[in-house]
């Protein structure tokens, strides 16, 4: 008999307070980057998804504090958004349309790679097809003009396709869609509400926090 899973990707927009005890309660939880959710976001991490080029990847990698990072150091996997296949089929057409985004393209998978060896982690790449089913998918969605979807919209999507089964309930908690202005965050929004119309994720609200609250 396959057993439930609560699977929480936690963004790092604002988070209910509320809502740390239902998030650490979850039996899977993501978190992004310098896991700025923690807190307010309740503390436990089992994944950090990373971008894994241009400057936040070498700002993590450079000795700015993110191999210590709290949440870092409790994650059991490292999760590289970005796959290097599909940015380096992007340098040429960037190069051209925002010449200023010339180090997006910049590939540090390696050294998120080599942390992970080295403290025992699992590593895992986010495949090109979910790239493309993404883009695919934010197409129907009415994306205008953007660089690149967000880490989040990428995360989700692998949940979706490679991580969920079926009895498993993935909660998104923290996403505000927006920031980058080179994110098609209107899109994704759309993209995320037709994924709960559908049945596939929820966010996170009252009534799942109260139920949390009285061990559901």
């Amino acid at each position: 008999m396959t057993v439930s899973r609560t699977i929480m990707i936690v963004g790092n927009g604002r988070v209910d307070p509320a809502a740390a005890a239902a998030i650490d309660a979850a039996d899977l939880v993501i978190r992004f980057n310098d896991c700025r959710s923690c807190g307010a976001g309740g503390q436990k991490t089992d994944i950090v998804a990373v971008c894994n080029t241009g400057r936040p990847a070498m700002a993590m990698l450079g000795g700015g504090g993110w191999k210590t990072n709290t949440a870092v150091r409790q994650a059991r996997e490292i999760w590289c958004v970005r796959s290097s296949q599909v940015f380096d089929a992007l340098r040429p057409r960037l190069a051209v349309s925002h010449p200023d985004l010339a180090d997006l393209c910049d590939d540090y998978t390696d050294g998120f790679r080599a942390f992970a060896k080295a403290t025992g982690r699992a590593f895992h790449v986010i495949p090109p097809a979910t790239h493309a089913a993404v883009d695919a998918d934010l197409a129907r969605f009415g994306a205008e003009d953007y660089v690149v979807p967000s880490s989040g919209l990428i995360t989700i999507a692998e949940v979706l396709a490679h991580w969920r089964r079926p009895s498993d309930q993935v909660v998104l908690a923290g996403f505000g869609h927006a920031g980058w202005e080179w994110h098609p965050f209107a899109a994704e929004r759309r993209y995320v509400d037709d994924s709960i119309s559908k049945g596939h994720l929820v966010r996170l609200d009252h009534t799942i926090i109260s139920a949390f609250a009285q061990g559901a």
